[in-house]
């Protein structure tokens, strides 16, 4: 048997009691795990536009429909936060409907993330007409409005995207652009982190990016150096010219590791059709009406998916791998869902359905002692502990010895 995920295991000694404290002796109690402690993302975008004011009875029937399979494997949900469409007119900022598909997900027990709080991409263009000192002081009061606001529906943040660019950005003016440079790269990070640690000392704090060069290790080495508590390192890996093979994805693994943070792979893609050509640079310029799924490319997906997750569950600092587009036809109009345009399943979605409900967790039956005591052991999460027609929820961490537990 294959050890390489026992990283993700742990044990404890279960001691079971009836309701008069009595140990429930010699009994065989199923242990079956419902979920998982390595968070299975997806972006969740459709869990908000659900709620949108105006949608058809029949959009909301193929939302909900690719919702529930989303839902069927995966644990951990990110929701939009791009500042121009959030907040189109200052002071009007879409609260509401983001809570509605916040505490839907959190109602079937998906984790959420908003993404993101500071980007010079999909920046409010109302933002323009103020100077650099107000735009900063916006900038910082919309973080701990947002952080403020959805405190305890959503505490993990991809604070500030893109960073390594962001200077430098001049593919048009932009308001974030403007005081990144007066800020400098690890100035603007220290201000929008204290914001968001002051709104929520708990919250999971995210710096992200997809540059995955020296220049984001130097950023996060400077941002360290400075002080700054970064809680993740945030990895994009949009992989639409061609998936990044084992010798990158190690590479990756091996040089973001050294700083002995958490690693979430924020934005992962792989494509189903024809590779976007090696030769483009931004890859948003890359605009087709057409990009179709093919079953060679449907095939070729679902090894790399298979890949890609081994490698990155195998990395014991690998929190969290979030696949960015459910359904084709998203970002770039790509083949890049799990899911094809009618929401039919890809081969890639089945093969990794299949490893997380299936390889990657734990289910066996626990005979207790005279004492009431079994040992579970097994992948980290929620395990549901059934004793003919009694049960109970217990959560499996590590570092867990004696835990006990009433039937």
């Amino acid at each position: 048997m294959s050890t390489q995920y026992e990283h993700r295991k742990s044990s404890a000694r279960l001691i079971f009691l009836h309701s008069d404290g009595s140990p429930v002796q010699n009994a065989r109690i199923q242990a079956r795990q419902i979920d998982s402690e390595f968070l299975f993302g997806f972006g969740a975008f459709d869990a908000v536009e659900q709620f949108r004011e105006g949608i058809s009875p029949e959009e909301q029937a193929v939302l909900k429909e690719r919702l529930q399979k989303m839902l069927s494997v995966f644990n951990y949900g990110t929701l939009p936060f791009y500042w121009g469409r959030f907040e189109p007119e200052e002071g009007s900022p879409l609260t509401e409907i983001t809570k509605q598909g916040a505490w839907w997900l959190k109602e079937r027990g998906i984790k959420t993330k908003g993404h993101p709080l500071c980007w010079h991409t999909v920046c409010a263009p109302w933002l323009m007409q103020y100077d650099n000192r107000t735009i900063l002081d916006k900038q910082l009061a919309r973080i701990r409005r947002e952080v403020t606001d959805f405190k305890g529906l959503i505490d993990t943040w991809d604070v500030i995207n893109e960073v390594v660019i962001m200077p430098v950005f001049d593919k048009y003016d932009n308001a974030v652009t403007r005081i990144a440079k007066d800020l400098g790269r690890t100035g603007i990070v220290k201000a929008v982190f204290e914001a968001a640690r002051g709104s929520n000392q708990e919250a999971t704090l995210i710096l992200n990016d997809f540059n995955m060069t020296a220049a984001y290790e130097r950023l996060i080495a400077d941002c360290l150096d400075a002080g700054i508590k970064i809680d993740v390192i945030g990895l994009q890996s949009h992989q639409h010219q061609g998936y990044w093979g084992r010798e990158k994805v190690e590479d990756v693994l091996e040089r973001f590791s050294r700083f002995g943070l958490p690693l979430h792979f924020t934005e992962n893609t792989l494509v189903s059709g024809d590779l976007m050509p090696p030769h483009i640079v931004d890859l948003n310029d890359w605009q087709v009406e057409d990009w179709p799924s093919t079953p060679e490319g449907e095939a070729r997906q679902a090894r790399e998916v298979e890949e890609m997750y081994r490698l990155l569950f195998a990395h014991p600092q690998v929190e969290a791998v979030t696949v960015w587009d459910a359904v084709d036809g998203k970002w770039l109009n790509a083949p890049s869902g799990l899911l094809r345009r009618d929401n039919s399943e890809k081969p890639a979605f089945n093969k990794l359905r299949e490893m997380v409900n299936e390889e990657w967790r734990s289910h066996q039956e626990l005979i207790t002692n005279d004492a009431g005591q079994a040992l579970l052991s097994g992948y980290r999460g929620r395990y549901r502990l059934s004793l003919g027609e009694k049960s109970l929820d217990f959560t499996l961490k590590q570092g867990q010895e004696e835990v006990v537990l009433r039937l």
